[in-house]
């Protein structure tokens, strides 16, 4: 996989803020020389886990279709030289889609186009509900635990995200404020020890060994629909192995930077980054490793 394409725990952002940025439209989807083997995995995990990876309420339906015509027209637009529609099929990364094929959900239909997981968020009274989601790479969490339910319920075991917090009341300001044509980007970290896209359990590992650690960066972006009026939350994940940092021209400020944000986590965070037990282990050997070298 391409390594190191965006890396948030190196700039000025902290973990456990919301962070968001404007975002280019044009770089909504950005796929790149992994897209096939993510669309393989997209597949197969639709084969054998959809109850686990793809859920909708019957309400979502319009805005499931206003999804997949955005993402068939962007996709078309930004990036013809890898895509091809012949009629109502769609042919990218080497598998083609019947985009009017009624079996086959739409949102669904969507994430088999992209790299990236779609949810969809909608307003109800009581405020932004996840109200359809094609999940395949989850990070440590279930689409079981999380669907149908409001953004305070979303983001309850999240240190300073919980209901009545100002972070939560201010996400749903930014969501029932973002505009159609101005949507939105930010990036989340987190250490896992395995190289998997799929990634439901925990990422917490005490006993693997620091040159094990994975970062796993997230990509999410925001999108009003210009429709209905809900909200296409995108999830686009990038695995970097740290052992890399050492054959990488930016490895030792790259190692520094992550040893820097796991020092100034709060035991909490640490705790719900499963990285309260690693993190010690893990900065000292990025610093120690990779300073030496640095400075040879």
């Amino acid at each position: 996989m391409t390594a190191f394409v965006h890396t948030p725990y190196a700039t000025a952002s902290r973990p456990f803020t919301i962070g968001l940025s404007s975002l280019d439209p044009t770089r909504w989807i950005t796929p790149d020389n992994d897209l096939t083997h993510y669309l393989d995995e997209k597949r197969r995990l639709a084969t054998t886990r959809r109850d686990d990876i793809f859920r909708a309420t019957a309400d979502s339906l319009p805005t499931q279709h206003e999804c997949l015509g955005l993402i068939v027209d962007h996709l078309e637009t930004h990036h013809p030289h890898l895509c091809r529609r012949e009629g109502n099929t769609f042919h990218i990364g080497g598998h083609k889609i019947d985009l009017e094929d009624e079996t086959v959900p739409p949102l669904m239909r969507a994430g088999f186009l992209v790299q990236d997981d779609l949810v969809i968020m909608k307003r109800r009274e009581a405020g932004w509900y996840m109200a359809a989601a094609h999940l395949s790479f989850p990070s440590s969490w279930s689409l079981a635990e999380k669907f149908d339910r409001p953004m305070e319920q979303i983001h309850a075991h999240v240190p300073g995200f919980q209901d009545g917090t100002r972070n939560a009341a201010m996400i749903n300001r930014i969501f029932d404020n973002l505009l159609a044509d101005q949507p939105a980007e930010r990036f989340n970290w987190s250490i896992n020890w395995r190289q998997k896209l799929h990634h439901p359990e925990t990422g917490r590992n005490d006993a693997a060994t620091p040159d094990e650690a994975v970062i796993r960066v997230e990509r999410q972006t925001l999108t009003k629909l210009p429709g209905t009026g809900d909200i296409v939350f995108t999830i686009r994940i990038y695995l970097d192995p740290v052992a890399v940092f050492e054959n990488h021209p930016e490895g030792a400020r790259l190692a520094s930077a992550l040893a820097e944000q796991l020092d100034a986590l709060t035991p909490e965070q640490a705790a719900y980054k499963g990285v309260d037990v690693q993190r010690r282990r893990l900065g000292n050997y990025l610093r120690d490793r990779h300073f030496a070298k640095n400075s040879a």
